[in-house]
């Protein structure tokens, strides 16, 4: 499947000094496929930026899964796996 702009990640938790905020994205794509590039065509007018958690709910399997935001371009942001340098 593809993201839609009609679900969007939901900030839970927001950003505190230098801090990342908080995202739940719930959908019925695997995390493979959230971490592809500028999976969130959406996501910067949303307010996710580079080093932002996402704890992402496949509905499908169902799992969750940590990933933060690794890089923006334009309107889109791109999460995956792993800890944030």
């Amino acid at each position: 499947m593809a993201y839609s702009v009609s679900n969007p990640p939901a900030l839970i938790a927001e950003k505190v000094g230098g801090s990342g905020s908080v995202w739940l994205y719930k959908s019925a794509d695997d995390d493979a496929t959230v971490n592809g590039a500028s999976y969130f065509t959406n996501g910067v007018p949303l307010g996710m930026q580079v080093g932002d958690i996402v704890l992402v709910i496949d509905t499908t399997t169902p799992k969750g899964s940590f990933c933060f935001v690794t890089s923006v371009s334009g309107d889109a942001a791109t999460t995956a796996f792993g800890a944030v340098s």
